[in-house]
């Protein structure tokens, strides 16, 4: 057997193990949720040795840090989607359905998203990747923000300002469906917000 091999085969071990911590640790969160969680009860659910374990993942936090960042991805698509409208109104049908999507995708992801919601509240590390994620989705609305001043669509308001207002806003309900604690639908929500914001944004 060549080395390569030898590491080829060495790396795809690699891979698996990660792939089985990970796995596990979704599965121990959901169950017993973030506080009661072990990084024990993980890997014995993984199956791996606990040296091999703490190769990959120091504790559980740099799990659920590593599951915060695969569950957001399908929320940076939509946030980071394309936005070159022609008018206001294509501005408008284009915010509506990214705020849909986005809020729709809490529906979906609501039982791990209430996990890292528990976790915002007691990790340090699960608290500084939230406020990453938070900067990199206020960067994206705050550079559309500034396509569609510079093609003479929206108002010359300060473009980071208004970015961290619809953010937040956005995370407000984010967090509420996740809670189960709203009392509109996801389209009733996101076609309120978009008027308000787009209203000050876009003028007629």
């Amino acid at each position: 057997m060549k080395k390569t091999d030898k590491i080829d085969r060495r790396h795809l071990r690699s891979i698996q193990t990660r792939a089985k911590l990970l796995e596990a640790g979704k599965t121990v969160f959901l169950e017993n949720g973030f506080q009661q969680a072990t990084i024990s009860q993980i890997i014995k659910r993984a199956g791996v040795g606990y040296g091999t374990a703490y190769v990959h993942f120091e504790g559980k936090d740099d799990i659920l840090v590593v599951l915060m960042e695969d569950v957001m991805a399908a929320f940076y698509r939509v946030a980071e989607a394309p936005f070159d409208p022609v008018t206001r109104n294509e501005a408008t049908r284009i915010i509506e359905r990214q705020a849909t999507e986005f809020l729709k995708l809490a529906e979906k992801e609501r039982h791990m998203l209430r996990v890292f919601e528990q976790a915002i509240g007691i990790s340090d590390a699960a608290r500084r990747t939230w406020q990453m994620i938070r900067e990199r989705f206020i960067e994206s609305i705050a550079k559309d923000i500034r396509s569609a001043q510079q093609a003479g669509l929206a108002r010359e308001l300060n473009p980071d300002i208004v970015a961290r207002g619809w953010f937040f806003a956005n995370e407000m309900y984010l967090f509420e469906i996740v809670r189960e604690e709203q009392t509109e639908s996801v389209e009733t929500i996101a076609r309120t917000l978009t008027a308000i914001y787009t209203g000050g944004l876009y003028p007629r």
